[in-house]
This record gives C-alpha cells, structure tokens and sequence, in this order.
C-alpha cells in the first residue's frame, strides 16, 4: 500500500521529472512520467543497472508478513533484497537519499525475542552504515488506504474492508499513530526533498514531517 502511495504522490508532484519502478510485474499505471522496470531476481539488479544510474531517491517499499515463515526465509526476503537493492544504487548513485519502509516495532538492538523485529532492525542497521547521501527509515504504525489503493494481501484487505467505518473516528483519536498512504508519500518526497531531522522516523516524526 505504501507503494502505491508513494507512486501516486511521485506522479501527481510537478518537481519529479521521472519514475522508476521495479519489481516481477508492472504497476499497471500508465503515466508519461512513469517507466516499469520488470525484474524478476530481485536480489541481484546487475541487468538492470544501465537503469539504475542518475537517479535522486529510492523509496524501498516492498515487503512481507512474517507469519509462518522461519527466521531463514524471513531474513532472505527482508534483508536481502533491500540490501542487494541498496548496495547497487549507492554504487550507482552515492548522492541518491535512500528511504527504507520499516514498521513499528522495529528492534534496532537485534537481539529481541519477535523474529521479524530483529529483521527488521538488521536491515535498517545495515542501510543506514550504507554510503548513501542521507538514509531514512521510516516506521508507520496502522496505515489507512486511500485513493482506491488496496493491499495486495487478501487476509489485509477483508480486514481494511471491516475496519474501515472506523477509520476516520481512529485517525482522530490516534493522528500520531494512524497514518494515511497520502501522508507517508508526501513525507518521502519531503525527506528526499528537503532532509528530516532524525535518520529513523516513528509515525509521529511522519506525520510532523508533512505538517511542517
């Protein structure tokens, strides 16, 4: 969801000239700002890398839940591909601001009990000794859909088509904790932009990024 945030705030922003994404299959959106990479070895860009070069930011939003796979699986995906991604575009681009999706809860000391946690905690570790013009991690809470933008998971989206009554009585209740896919957009463009004031972003240091 985030990245489908991400993309629409890209495409919609007059100061950015051009979008690439990559992964197994296109977006589906059709803009003339817009260029799909396919790619289907996400752990390894050496044939894409004539694509890569010349770029300002990456915002690295790809994911996965974590329930019922063993720490092994879960560090390949998480930590592999954010790591090979990372590692090719500061060659590439050492003056390129790098933006890494997190999520709360995130064990920074990698040492917790919760397996996704301390994964998650690695590969923010890891980004952030990355030579990269600056690196932000960004760490939402519960995130609202909106635009017409859903999650690709089904079990998440029964789940968004339930709460969803609910969600504007939430985001009142809890504004530094329920976060928008607008509002995590706009705060990526405005940490590339403009730089934020800490490297590891809670959903209240999101929000205020966009308020200011």
């Amino acid at each position: 969801m985030i990245g489908q945030g991400v993309l629409r705030e890209c495409l919609l922003d007059p100061g950015v000239k051009l979008v690439k994404t990559i992964g197994r299959t296109a977006t589906g959106v059709q803009n003339a700002k817009l260029r799909d990479i396919v790619h289907k070895d996400l752990w390894n860009y050496a044939a894409v890398e004539p694509e890569l070069s010349n770029l300002d930011a990456c915002y690295f939003c790809l994911g996965i839940a974590s329930a019922g796979m063993i720490e092994a699986d879960y560090e390949r995906v998480t930590y592999g591909i954010a790591l090979g991604a990372a590692r090719t575009l500061v060659r590439l681009n050492p003056n390129m601001t790098f933006v890494f999706v997190s999520g709360a809860g995130a064990d920074s000391s990698e040492k917790g009990r919760i397996m996704w946690a301390r994964i998650k905690g690695k590969t923010e570790n890891a980004l952030l000794r990355l030579p990269f013009k600056a690196v932000y991690v960004f760490r939402p809470g519960f995130i609202q859909p909106l635009h017409g933008i859903q999650s690709r998971t089904r079990l998440y989206r029964v789940f968004y088509v339930l709460l969803n009554p609910l969600l504007p009585l939430l985001r009142t209740a809890f504004p530094n904790f329920v976060l928008t896919t607008e509002i995590i957009g706009r705060a990526m463009l405005k940490a590339a932009r403009s730089g934020a004031p800490k490297a590891i972003l809670e959903s209240k240091d999101i929000n205020a990024l966009v308020a200011g």
